[in-house]
Order: C-alpha cells, then structure tokens, then sequence
C-alpha cells in the first residue's frame, strides 16, 4: 500500500491594501447620475405671457411720510397732505391703523439735516413698533457745488 502524503496547503500572503477599484466605479456612476439629473431640476420655467391692451390693476398710492424736525418733533403727512404735528402715541395709533389696512403703504421717515441722528432711529423704531415692515430714508439731491 502506498501511503499518500497529504497535500501540504500553501497560505496565501495576506494582501494590506485597499482595493479601490469597485468605489471608482460607484463614484463614476453617480456622476453620470448627477450630469443626466441635474439639467431637469429647473426651479423657474420661461413663459411668453399674452399681450392685451387691458390696465393695470394696480393703483399707486401716495407715501406716508414722517417728518422729524431739530428738536424730535413728529410730523405726520398722509396722501400728500400737509404736514400735521403729532405726538409719539399718536403717530403709532395712525401708522398702526393705516398699515392694518394696506400692510403694501410705502412709509418714509424725513429726517432735518441738522436732527440728532437718534431722533430719526427713534421715529424708526416707533413705526416697526406700529408695524410697519420697511422703513424708506428720505434726502435731498446734493447741490452743484457743495461738497
């Protein structure tokens, strides 16, 4: 009888490396993804609206304006009205009223020149108290000459 050696089994060397290849291709697929999907995912679509000869709808209102005079003093001119001095609690109760019905009425605070600056950031603050979401700053066009 012969006796057959066994096979001696031959281990194979552990390999301590990375192989990179199958995320190679899974990253290639997904940019493929992104390229084809990104061109259809417009927010906005152009449209060519119809022409009329109908109106507007809209009606342009006049500004309220809010004066500050030298001395902090609140004047009041709605629609352009004259202007009318009122106190801090009155102006609040008219803005807060006015812009309850038209929260789109353009307010403007029209400071002097020679004012304080906080009495200007004061007449600010009472019209965002009243409601008022934005505040326009009103100024004269510089003359020639000046500086």
């Amino acid at each position: 009888m012969s006796v057959i050696a066994p096979r001696r089994r031959r281990r194979r060397k552990l390999k301590n490396e990375i192989n990179v290849v199958p995320y190679i291709d899974v990253m290639l697929v997904l940019l493929i993804i992104f390229m084809v999907t990104a061109p259809l995912m417009n927010l906005g679509v152009d449209v060519q609206l119809p022409q009329s000869n109908a109106k507007s709808i809209e009606e342009r209102q006049d500004p309220i304006i809010v004066s500050v005079d030298m001395d902090g003093n609140y004047f009041l001119a709605i629609e352009s009205g004259n202007n009318e001095a009122v106190d801090a609690t009155t102006l609040a109760a008219r803005i807060r009223a006015i812009v309850s019905n038209n929260p789109q009425v353009a307010v403007f605070v029209a400071g002097d020149a020679s004012s304080s600056y906080q009495h200007v950031m004061d007449a600010m603050v009472l019209l965002q108290s009243a409601g008022v979401e934005k505040v326009g700053l009103m100024s004269a066009p510089k003359q020639d000459g000046g500086n």
